[in-house]
């Protein structure tokens, strides 16, 4: 029996996202483990990683409009393999640099394949079922998220950090299989006119900041990314040198947000059909208010526990964020913008990680690790105060579908 386009697209956004994922897991370990990084250089390399976010989304939504999703769908892993088996040979050669190259050129790859899957699966599915759709692909990227600083720090403390990247190659060729046997019929679209590429990303950006709701989604999103990465960049030295956790609890703590990242997708199909938006969206960026309480409380609470709930409520609270604004940008916007709108406001979501990462590389290594995980809170705590001053606070109800030729006016 032939397997379903949605649940092919599900399992490529697993092979997908573990490949990233287990390339973020294995950086900061190859780093610090077998080139005696100090903070600074870790968030130097995962801000290297995380900057395709920021300069590869704009254009890699206007190819998803322009070319087609279906398109870039399928080109996307076979990039993300490309990188992986590259980051392989560099890490076993300590090449620190082309390491650093290849995870940008994978993450390139893992940027396009998300907005390409966002835009395809308003294709699979109605309005109504969108939701669930949503969570589906997000518990696949949670599934990935999981598993991989695990098995990383399990590699790194067995092995060798680098063990990471053979298994990125791995992740990446199940992705491409997932895809071969995806009907191209069922995605199929009809690519829209052509425009001069600036002012095909001034469309979609325009679109973003006049439309109220994606507005405040993109703001709470750039506050919440710039803290949650600056956390990314500063745990592992922190755990390791303060709170002197070994490789392998350090691994544990980043997989319990792994936890709560699967617990927000399993759940948030149902909770999203029984609770307003609003409280959603004011729920993930709370709980990660009190996760920067606890970190702090941490280093005067010794013990694996408070970081371990922090990571959890990290990963839970934002999750149900995510599926939510996901929907309500996938309706509020018209099908021609669609790639360069998630374009824009992926650059909020994950464009903030090379600025984060290198700023909590910095704080920690000139004001120490306390003083980085205070500016985290503050951070946390400026994305919860976006939503309560903007429409979002007031959205008790999912928006109407938009229709093609009608995203020129604001809501």
């Amino acid at each position: 029996m032939s397997l379903s386009p949605l649940l092919r697209l599900q399992g490529a956004t697993v092979g997908v996202h573990a490949a990233d994922q287990l390339a973020l897991a294995a950086l900061p370990l190859t780093a610090v483990l077998l080139l005696d990084a100090g903070p600074g250089l870790v968030g130097i390399l995962v801000a290297i990683q995380g900057a395709a976010w920021l300069l590869v989304s704009l254009p890699a939504g206007i190819i998803v409009d322009r070319f087609t999703a279906p398109t870039v769908l399928f080109a996307a892993p076979v990039l993300s393999l490309a990188a992986s088996v590259v980051a392989l040979v560099a890490a076993l050669a300590d090449l620190l640099w082309p390491l650093a190259g290849a995870a940008f050129i994978g993450a390139a790859g893992t940027v396009s394949f998300v907005l390409a899957a966002t835009a395809v699966i308003t294709r699979l599915m109605p309005p109504a079922q969108l939701p669930a759709g949503n969570a589906r692909l997000e518990l696949g990227r949670a599934a990935a998220t999981l598993a991989a600083p695990f098995i990383a720090g399990e590699l790194a403390m067995r092995l060798s950090p680098t063990w990471g990247y053979a298994l990125a190659i791995v992740a990446s060729l199940c992705a491409v299989a997932w895809l071969a046997g995806l009907d191209r019929r069922a995605i199929a679209v009809t690519p829209p006119p052509r425009q001069p590429i600036l002012a095909a990303i001034r469309e979609g950006a325009a679109f973003v900041m006049r439309q109220r709701l994606l507005r405040g989604i993109a703001l709470c999103a750039i506050f919440w990314n710039l803290s949650f990465f600056a956390l990314w960049a500063v745990f592992v030295p922190f755990a390791l040198k303060l709170l002197a956790l070994d490789p392998r609890q350090t691994g544990a703590m980043q997989m319990t947000y792994g936890a709560g990242l699967i617990v927000g997708a399993l759940s948030g199909g149902t909770l999203l059909s029984r609770l307003p938006p609003n409280v959603t969206l004011l729920f993930g960026p709370a709980v990660s208010v009190i996760a920067g309480v606890l970190l702090l409380m941490s280093t005067r609470t010794p013990g694996v526990v408070l970081p371990a709930v922090a990571h959890f409520l990290v990963g839970f609270g934002p999750m149900l964020w995510l599926i939510c604004q996901t929907t309500v940008r996938q309706l509020v916007t018209p099908p021609e913008l669609l790639g360069r709108v998630n374009a824009t406001i992926q650059v909020a979501v994950y464009g903030m990680r090379p600025i984060g990462a290198l700023l909590g590389g910095w704080l920690g290594a000139r004001f120490g690790y306390e003083a980085a995980m205070l500016a985290i809170a503050i951070g946390f705590t400026l994305s919860f105060t976006v939503v309560l001053a903007t429409p979002l606070v007031r959205l008790r109800v999912l928006p109407p579908q938009a229709e093609a030729q009608q995203g020129c006016q604001p809501a």
